[in-house]
């Protein structure tokens, strides 16, 4: 072509993308979707997708509003009023917390979602946020994204934490801007006692840094434990926000409901971006999920004690393997440690691989959650208890060389809502073996 030349064109990408860390868990996504291809029936317990259904009440609830034409139209970026509302109602009820519905919450598209265009609304070049290491990866992926950098500090959930973290902002400059909670905690399923969110609070009014709570496990606790809203605390709105989530207490993952609330000029600068970004949720989605707020106590209470009940089968599992693991008192993961002789030198990416490759079970790698994720797995409990106990006996089989037990008859007539994740693939489902295992 006349005026052309050799020069290969080339595409460059921004520097926010340029900044984000390598994708540890591709290596085992890319494994898992080569054996669902080849037939293999691979027991997923590495992404914290539910797989039990949605209130049927609920689901009835969005097929009328769906029905609707006036509800087809552009919703609101920030929620519809009576959904923030209701949101209100729920956080007065279950913790005692007053909130204002114009001013104090945002409706958003996952709790992943607002959190990361908070991090837009909030941070820049030269910002820093400290973050506890293991951690959710949003949580420092959606700081570089924004152009800032992450300070991380060694996890926990006790007055050294927090004096490790007094540490950082006491020493560091300029001064980091915000500090990032997570309790009940993803990956390690840590959880705290409202003293931890009074003394939070107490930093950050002396060092003038915001906290953000991710609370997307508030609701999912066990035995007689209920977890702390950091919203809660004296104090708390005004030095920040509360993200929470219906993905997982009422099993509306895919609905992608999520909530910003507290501070209110936090929730204003999230307000402003996604005005410029979105449109809201489709409208029946909204309307449905005021139902489930207003009427689904009884359901997260009920779905609570399914995890429940998993949790108690993995752990005495996991045990019994000889791996070192606490019985979590919320989240819907177990962190287990993985034995020296069952990791057998490799670091836990290499592990997990071979685990999926030799006993057709996926499980989360702790390094793809930070350095001090290092000799951990995090296991989700989406599957039912009998594919939990297969599960089991294959790792068993994998790792100790022992006799691979017949999977029971009753597994092959599972409904759909017993077990999805484990179905083969069909062209008219949603799963097309290509999610990740650090979801949820």
């Amino acid at each position: 072509m006349a005026g052309g030349n050799d020069i290969p064109f080339k595409i460059e990408v921004s520097s926010r993308i340029r900044r984000l860390p390598p994708y540890l868990f591709a290596r085992i996504n890319s494994l898992k979707a080569q054996k669902r291809r080849a037939g293999h029936d691979v027991i997923d317990l590495g992404m914290g997708n539910p797989i039990d259904p949605s209130p049927d009440f609920v689901i009835d609830k969005l097929a009328e509003a769906a029905r609707d034409p006036r509800n087809h139209r552009y919703s609101a970026s920030v929620g519809i009023f009576n959904l923030r509302r209701e949101v209100a109602l729920k956080y007065k009820r279950r913790y005692g917390v007053d909130l204002d519905p114009e001013t104090e919450i945002v409706a958003t598209i996952g709790s992943k979602e607002g959190f990361s265009h908070l991090m837009l609304a909030l941070l820049g070049a030269g910002d820093t946020v400290v973050v506890g290491d293991p951690a959710y990866p949003i949580h420092m992926y959606a700081v570089a994204l924004a152009g800032a950098n992450v300070i991380s500090v060694p996890l926990g959930n006790d007055e050294a934490f927090l004096q490790r973290i007094e540490h950082v902002l006491k020493n560091l400059y300029p001064r980091p801007k915000l500090l990032i909670l997570n309790y009940p905690h993803n990956p390690s399923a840590m959880t705290v006692e409202p003293k931890f969110y009074q003394q939070a609070v107490e930093l950050a009014r002396q060092y003038n840094v915001l906290i953000i709570s991710d609370f997307a496990y508030g609701e999912t606790c066990f035995d007689t434990y209920h977890a702390p809203s950091f919203l809660a605390t004296p104090g708390a709105k005004e030095v920040g926000v509360e993200f929470s989530t219906m993905s997982k207490p009422y099993n509306m993952a895919g609905w992608r409901v999520g909530f910003c609330c507290g501070n209110s000029e936090m929730v204003r600068a999230l307000s402003t971006i996604k005005g410029y970004y979105d449109y809201g949720h489709f409208a029946p989605i909204q309307i449905a999920s005021i139902l489930a707020l207003r009427k689904g106590d009884d359901f997260v209470a009920r779905q609570a004690a399914v995890y429940q009940k998993r949790r108690d089968v993995l752990v005495s599992g996991l045990r019994k393997l000889g791996w070192s693991v606490e019985s979590p008192r919320a989240s819907m993961f177990v962190w287990a440690k993985v034995a020296d002789q069952h990791l057998a030198g490799q670091g836990t990416i290499d592990f997990s691989l071979r685990l999926l490759e030799e006993a057709d079970v996926a499980v989360a790698p702790g390094r793809g959650f930070g350095e001090n994720g290092e000799g951990f797995v995090r296991i989700a409990l989406v599957e039912n208890e009998l594919r939990i106990k297969q599960a089991l006996r294959q790792m068993d089989a994998a790792l100790n060389g022992r006799k691979k037990h017949q999977r029971p008859s009753n597994l092959s007539a599972k409904t759909p809502t017993q077990d999805h994740a484990s179905a083969p693939l069909d062209v008219t489902s949603a799963d097309d073996g290509r999610s990740s295992v650090v979801g949820g």
